[in-house]
């Protein structure tokens, strides 16, 4: 589905709005490839250090992976969506400068600063886990501290619909780290740490971007209007805090149904197995990443200017695509799914066919429930998406728990699709019975240069 099938923003402040459409059709199919590029790229890193690993030094790799992916998730991705949606509002609103940053750049800053504290508290736990290896404690700390800087640049670029340089970032971020593997696999690197430290050095990568950014569009007006209240800005703060709480229980309620299933596995073949399957999920999420991150400034665009017959067709367009989509890989993974897992991610253990394809339309609903969430967040649902979400994960982690079924992977495959299920219904009911919310007051102009 291409990019402009479901975004077609028009800049109130251009005087070109079919130049300005255009160009942005342009950028969104840049970050599609970039994003479809970027889930491609991380599958392949897995498979081939699948190949160049064994059995327990991969089982680290993967553990570092989805505690960092978890981490960084739920503390980073909601200032991304927070500046998304603010600087895509006030675009809408006609302000194409003095976007607020400071408060998301103190949201990011405390949250990165927790994660350090934390993770010194656990240092030893952490270490035990990954087997001893307090190399692979040292590229956790840098690669989360990393994407800090990462996130906050994806959420500028998105409110600005600067979608070919948020493409860029993702693409050069999954390109530097798939080399890590390769590099061992050629015999210039070898072992556990230089695999893993490709999940470092990836978002370091990624920040080459931000002077492209920077010499192609400046840095912008300063921070804030001048003559904004105290009392409004101060307001603001509040709703941003408020707004990346919410979105921090959705990322974290996310991660859980992407890893509860291969943290509940028993440790060694059997979590490579579980992980391996879930790998079908998280490939297309950043596929379709791309259609999110570029509908939410969208949305917010649309909720600000032309009404609900524009916001329902985007969300209709983008949920028909991925039911169209999701079939096809459903399809695919019930004809040959145990065979191409076996050539992509071998491990010791076995895949069926059918949890397979029970994974794949999983996966469908899953992304169905990322778009009906957009459109929570764009409307100032953030909060009553978030109870769907951690409702969901907290069904997905006592199903899991329970033990009802015996085999880690099947039990994985059934909750995993049941909890997705009860998602999409429940953010289904709030966006048939949610009321747009107000959207904030504009600031006001700066007064006009004189002569």
């Amino acid at each position: 589905m291409a990019a402009s099938d479901v975004t077609s923003p028009v800049d109130p402040v251009d005087g070109d709005p079919a130049g300005e459409q255009k160009s942005f059709a342009s950028g969104a199919r840049i970050l599609s490839i970039g994003i479809a590029s970027t889930g491609l790229f991380t599958f392949a890193y897995f498979s081939v250090a699948s190949h160049v690993l064994s059995d327990n030094a991969l089982g680290g790799v993967n553990l570092l992976w989805t505690i960092l992916f978890i981490t960084i998730s739920v503390i980073y991705r909601p200032v991304e969506q927070l500046l998304s949606r603010s600087i895509a509002t006030r675009r809408a609103q006609g302000h194409e400068a003095g976007h607020p940053l400071r408060d998301a750049a103190r949201i990011q800053a405390a949250f990165a600063a927790t994660f350090v504290v934390v993770a010194f508290l656990f240092k030893g736990t952490l270490i035990d886990a990954f087997d001893g290896r307090d190399a692979l404690f040292w590229v956790l700390v840098v690669a989360a501290l990393a994407y800090a800087a990462s996130y906050f640049a994806r959420g500028y670029f998105a409110g600005h619909q600067w979608f070919a340089l948020y493409g860029g970032l993702v693409f050069f971020e999954a390109v530097a780290r798939f080399c890590f593997p390769v590099a061992v696999a050629v015999g210039i690197a070898s072992g556990q740490t230089a695999v893993a430290l490709g999940i470092a050095a990836a978002p370091l990568a990624s920040l080459l971007v931000i002077p492209i950014a920077i010499r192609r569009y400046g840095t912008g007006a300063p921070d804030g209007t001048p003559g904004t209240p105290v009392d409004r800005a101060a307001g603001a703060a509040r709703e941003g805090a408020t707004f990346a709480g919410a979105v921090a229980v959705v990322q974290l309620a996310e991660q859980t149904l992407l890893n509860a299933g291969p943290l509940f596995a028993p440790k060694g073949a059997m979590f490579a197995v579980v992980f391996g399957a879930f790998l079908i999920t998280r490939s297309p999420l950043q596929l379709f990443q791309s259609i999110q991150t570029s509908l939410l400034p969208h949305l917010a665009g649309l909720e600000a200017t032309e009404g609900t017959a524009a916001f329902d067709k985007a969300i209709r367009t983008t949920i028909l695509a991925i039911a169209a989509f999701a079939g096809a890989v459903a399809l695919g993974l019930l004809a040959i799914g145990p065979f191409a897992m076996d050539i992509l991610y071998p491990t010791d253990g076995t895949y069926g066919r059918v949890g397979l394809a029970v994974i794949g339309v999983a996966m469908g609903l899953h992304l169905s429930a990322g778009t009906l969430n957009q459109a929570a967040l764009a409307r100032g649902q953030a909060a009553h998406a978030a109870i769907a979400w951690g409702a969901s994960a907290v069904v997905f982690v006592a199903w899991m728990a329970a033990g009802v079924v015996d085999d880690a992977l099947v039990r994985a495959e059934v909750g995993y699709a049941a909890a997705t299920g009860l998602l999409c219904v429940a953010l289904l009911a709030i966006y048939r019975a949610g009321t747009p919310a107000v959207a904030p007051p504009p600031l006001p102009d700066p007064p006009p240069a004189l002569g």
